[in-house]
């Protein structure tokens, strides 16, 4: 039926992918494992979950976001060095927030 190609991706062909269609779709979507589809005399294509076609165009969005980055980074760095502030025991959520703001 595929070919494993990597650890995390495995490959058909068109006509496979054409005759199992329901089977194949239902693996990249269960296992969040893209699927190369080879296609003779034509480019290859992926096909790949919707959940991760949208955390791939998240990642992409947040590593070409400048500001964004240097805030990850900065926020590494503060918790590398324990400058984190954790919610209490017995603390709602609210109170949480609540706390957060007096202290910014």
């Amino acid at each position: 039926m595929s070919q494993t190609i990597t650890s995390t991706m495995k490959t058909t062909n068109y006509t496979e992918l054409r005759n199992n269609l329901k089977q194949y779709l239902d693996s990249v979507v269960e296992s969040n494992t893209p699927l190369v589809v080879t296609r003779p005399g034509s480019k290859s294509v992926i096909v790949m979950s919707l959940d991760d076609y949208n955390a791939l165009v998240e990642t992409e969005y947040i590593l070409s976001n400048k500001q964004l980055m240097e805030d990850l980074q900065k926020a590494e760095e503060d918790i590398m060095a324990g400058r984190t502030i954790s919610q209490k025991d017995g603390e709602s959520i609210e109170q949480f927030l609540d706390r957060l703001k007096c202290t910014e």
